[in-house]
């Protein structure tokens, strides 16, 4: 039966990450992996996880099977994070379970999906993170594009996604990210996310939010304010949100599925299904990185201290936006990079070249996708110097 098999061509990501181990070059900058990196190039532990762990392994008092839904307490507590004091929870309209990471949360929500309407289609920006739409075609959906990103102007081509929204037939869903787009970094404003939420109750497409950054972009509740609006206009919504940058638990692989439903006894049905999908899936998540959200979610000296740390994070992504723009035009680059600080979030693609990026691996051992996507939080004090250099040679 193997031998029927194919060899799939590596993701280009782990591809770029194996590659990086391998070279020798002492300069060498990782700005393909979207993962959050501080001034020694190091992802650390968060302080404040660190102290929620060692109360879980002081107190922990099994290992036992923690249900379907996961840990309940986080379960809540991630709901009022991603919708603060709002009518829909006031509503008991809201249902979540617990996941393994932001994927796993996908994984479910498009499972999901395929249960409410096996013939919807899945709308995702031009262009969004390259496994959402593997995602939901392993689930057996079809998924197809809108126009989000102007590669052009580094701006949002806004009115064309909306003239293509408009023809979206009721029942399909429209992904969206809340904040800090990948792999664009450009988000939509206030009165931009107002438009959208109008239109999708006048269209009556079902919007799936994929929030994997709150707090990268401008903070805990600005970040989430898109879709608090959205689940303020329209009766159904889907949110997938991850752990694993805010609170640097990568590996531990921390999400939730969450599904807001117009009353709450139709919320009850969607999560008997949302259960059963899990169920079919992977049964149970795991426990630990779970608890330490909700071990410092419940604690008022540890949120404190994560709010510090992750003001911390975003103060440094922010801080390397601006600073790269200014060092190649100080550099005497006559290309405009301004765009960078108009974006949110560790991405941005810098609009060079494949020739230019090619060279900036090869003659230089600086990695980025192939798109020009940067992770912004690969830049620090000590490389930014060789980074400017190496761009001013390769734009010449």
């Amino acid at each position: 039966m193997f031998s029927t098999l194919k060899p799939l061509p590596t993701d280009p990501i782990l591809g770029l990450m194996a590659a990086f181990k391998q070279d020798t070059n002492p300069n060498k900058i990782d700005l393909g992996v979207g993962v959050y990196k501080d001034e020694q190039g190091n992802t650390t532990v968060l302080r404040a996880v660190k102290k929620a762990e060692a109360f879980r392994l002081e107190n922990e008092t099994t290992k036992t099977y923690i249900g379907l839904a996961g840990n309940l307490d986080f379960c809540q507590k991630m709901e009022h994070q991603l919708l603060g004091e709002h009518p829909a929870l006031l509503a008991n309209r809201v249902r979540t379970a617990q996941a393994p990471g932001g994927t796993g949360a996908l994984r479910v929500a498009a499972e999901f999906i395929k249960r409410c309407n096996t013939d919807a289609t899945v709308w995702v920006t031009t262009p969004t993170w390259a496994n959402h739409i593997s995602l939901f075609e392993a689930a057996g959906l079809t998924v197809k594009e809108y126009p989000y990103y102007d590669y052009e102007n580094k701006n949002l081509r806004f009115d064309d996604m909306i003239a293509t929204l408009k023809t979206v037939p009721k029942g399909d869903i429209v992904l969206l990210h809340a904040c800090c787009h990948n792999p664009s970094g450009m988000d939509l404003n206030a009165e931009q996310w107002q438009v959208v939420a109008e239109l999708a109750k006048e269209v009556g497409f079902t919007p799936l939010i994929d929030i994997a950054y709150q707090g990268f972009g401008s903070g805990l509740d600005v970040d989430a304010a898109g879709l608090r609006l959205l689940a303020a206009t329209v009766e159904e919504l889907i949110i997938c949100s991850s752990c694993s940058k805010n609170f640097g638990l990568y590996r531990e692989r921390v999400g939730a599925c969450t599904v807001i439903a117009k009353d709450a006894a139709q919320a009850d049905v969607s999560n008997s299904v949302m259960l059963s999908v899990v169920r079919s899936i992977y049964s149970m998540p795991p426990a630990h990185g779970a608890d330490i959200v909700a071990t410092i979610l419940g604690s008022t000296e540890l949120t404190q201290e994560w709010h510090q740390e992750l003001d911390e994070m975003r103060g440094r992504i922010n801080e390397y936006r601006g600073l790269i723009k200014t060092r190649l035009a100080q550099a005497g680059v006559a290309q405009d990079f301004s765009f960078i600080e108009r974006q949110h979030g560790m991405f941005s693609f810098l609009g060079i070249n494949k020739a230019q990026i090619e060279r900036l691996r090869d003659e230089y051992a600086i990695y980025m996708v192939g798109s020009s996507r940067v992770n912004i939080a690969g830049i620090n004090h000590n490389n930014i110097d060789y980074f400017v250099k190496a761009m001013v040679e390769v734009l010449k």
